[in-house]
C-alpha cells in the first residue's frame, strides 16, 4: 500500500519504518530540511533502539523515502498519517496548530479519495478540525464533493522499545466511521494481526479518548507509588517489598509500580494536562488527576530534599556526581526530565554539578547551553571524582551492577541518593556506603 507519514519524531518515523518493513511503500515528509538531510545521509535524528537499522533496510530496498516535497508526499498516499508535534499550549491544553496545518496542507493537494489518519496524541474532537480544515481547502478549490476520511488511530509506544511496540502491538486502536477506510485499515495492519486479531475498531472519539485514559492511568500509578513511597520511608516499611506484595495480585500486577524520581518524556506530562484541561473545559473537574500532576511535580524534588537533609539547604562548595538525564533509559529525550529540575535546585542552593548519561549528553547541552556549574563529562566514573554524593536519576543498565569500591574511592565520602531503587539497602550497608533510596524505609 502506499502510504505518507508526515513528521519524522517518533511517532511519524517509527510508523513509517515500521510500515515500509512490511512491504508498504512509504514516504516521509518534514517541513524541517535539516531532519531530513539527516535521514537522506543514511541517519536518524533521535535514539531508537533498533530503528536505524529498519531505517537502512527500508531505504536500500526501496520501500522507505524522505522529503521536504509536499505536492509529492500527498500524491503518493492513500493513507496519510499525520504524526506531528503536539506541545503543550499555555494553559496546559495540546497545541494544535501543526496538526491543522498538516491537514490544510492535504486539502490544498490531494486530487482523489485519501485517508487521513490522527497518529498524534490529540484530544477528543481533533479529527472533526482536522475534516473541517480539509474540507474548507477542498471548497476553496472547487472540489467540495471529494470524498475522503479522517481515522483515529493512537500510538502506544514506549519510548525505548518503539520498534518491538510497533511491530508486536498488544492491540491497535482504530477510531472510524468510514467502511472504506475502515477496511483500508484492516489491510495496513494485517501483517501485524497474523496470530491474533488485536485491532480495536470504534468510534473516532472513543479512540482519541483512549490514548489519552492510558496514559492518565500508567501516570497515576507511578504517582500513586511515589506518595507510597514517602509514606513508607515515613513509618519504616520498604516500598519495593511493599510493590512485590501488591503486584503479585493480578488485578494490579508490576508494571508501572516502581517508586522514583518522578516521571517525565513527551507523553505523561503532556497528556495528562491536556486530560485535566479538556476536563475542566466540559465542567467535569478530574480530582485524581490533578492530584498525580502535582504529586510527580514534588516527587521531581525528593533527592534534593534527601541532599538538603544531609548537607543543609546551603550548599555553596559542594560538588554532586548525577548518573542518569534522560527521562527514562535507552532514549536521549530530555522533554520534562527529572534531572533538569535537580539540577535547577542543586545550583540554584549553590552546588555544583558533574552529570553523565550514556546518550542523551548533546541534547543535555543544547538544552542547558555552556555553564560554569554543570559539567557534563564523558563517564560515571568521571562524574564521580571529588563529589561529595552520587544522585541515580535514569536506571540504565550500566549504573546498576557498579564498582562500589571505586564509587567510595572516588567519592569525598561514601553517600549514594538512589532515585531509582538499583541497589539492596542492607548490600549498601554492609559496603560502607550512607545509602538512601526512594521509600526503603
Amino acid at each position: 500500500m502506499k502510504v505518507t507519514a508526515i513528521g519524522t519524531g517518533y511517532v511519524g518515523l517509527v510508523t513509517g519504518a515500521c510500515l515500509a518493513e512490511m512491504g508498504n511503500h512509504v514516504v516521509c515528509l518534514d517541513v524541517n530540511p535539516e531532519k531530513i538531510r539527516v535521514l537522506n545521509d543514511g541517519e536518524i535524528p533521535i535514539h531508537e533502539p533498533g530503528l536505524l537499522e529498519v531505517v537502512r533496510r527500508n531505504v536500500a530496498a526501496g520501500r522507505l523515502q524522505f522529503t521536504t516535497d509536499v505536492d509529492m508526499a500527498v500524491q503518493h498516499g492513500t493513507l496519510l498519517f499525520i504524526g506531528v508535534g503536539t506541545p503543550p499550549d499555555e494553559d496546559g491544553s495540546a497545541d494544535l496548530q501543526y496538526v491543522v496545518a498538516a491537514a490544510r496542507s492535504i486539502g490544498q493537494r490531494m486530487t482523489d479519495y485519501k485517508v487521513i489518519i490522527d497518529k498524534s496524541t490529540v484530544p477528543v474532537g481533533t479529527a472533526d478540525k482536522v475534516r473541517t480544515a480539509i474540507k474548507e481547502e477542498l471548497v476553496k478549490r472547487g472540489l467540495a464533493d471529494m470524498a475522503f476520511a479522517v481515522v483515529s488511530n493512537p500510538e502506544f509506544l514506549k519510548e525505548g522499545a518503539a520498534v518491538e511496540d510497533f511491530m508486536k502491538p498488544d492491540r491497535v486502536v482504530v477510531g472510524s466511521d468510514d467502511e472504506q477506510a475502515t477496511l483500508l485499515m484492516r489491510a495496513l495492519y494485517a501483517p501485524f494481526n497474523r496470530t491474533q486479531d488485536r485491532m480495536l475498531v470504534m468510534d473516532v472519539k472513543s479512540a482519541e479518548f483512549t490514548k489519552y485514559a492510558a496514559n492518565a492511568m500508567l501516570a497515576t500509578r507511578i504517582s500513586f507509588m511515589n506518595e507510597l513511597a514517602l509514606l513508607a520511608e515515613k513509618v519504616g516499611a520498604d516500598i519495593e517489598l511493599v510493590r512485590r506484595g501488591i503486584g503479585s495480585d493480578p488485578r494490579i500486577g508490576y508494571q508501572f509500580l516502581y517508586a522514583g524520581a518522578g516521571y517525565g518524556g513527551s507523553c505523561f506530562p503532556k497528556d495528562v494536562k491536556a486530560l485535566v484541561k479538556t476536563a475542566a473545559d466540559s465542567g467535569i473537574p478530574l480530582r485524581v488527576l490533578t492530584a498525580v500532576e502535582e504529586a510527580n511535580e514534588r516527587q521531581k524534588r525528593v533527592l534534593v530534599d534527601k541532599v538538603v537533609a544531609r548537607f543543609g539547604n546551603d550548599l555553596k562548595g559542594h560538588r554532586f556526581a548525577i548518573w542518569g538525564l534522560a527521562f527514562k533509559p535507552n532514549t536521549d529525550d530530555m522533554r520534562e526530565a527529572p534531572s533538569l529540575v535537580i539540577i535547577d535546585e542543586l545550583v540554584q542552593r549553590g552546588a555544583t554539578v558533574a552529570a553523565y548519561d550514556p546518550v542523551s549528553m548533546a541534547e543535555t547541552a543544547r538544552i542547558l547551553g555552556p555553564r560554569d556549574d554543570v559539567s557534563l563529562v564523558d563517564s560515571a566514573k568521571a562524574a564521580l571524582q571529588g563529589a561529595d554524593a552520587l544522585l541515580i536519576v535514569t536506571e540504565w543498565k550500566e549504573f546498576r551492577t557498579p564498582d562500589f569500591d571505586e564509587i567510595k574511592t572516588a567519592l569525598k565520602a561514601p553517600v549514594v541518593f538512589d532515585g531509582r531503587n538499583l541497589y539492596d539497602p542492607k548490600l549498601m550497608k554492609a559496603l560502607g556506603i550512607d545509602y538512601s533510596g526512594i521509600g526503603r524505609g
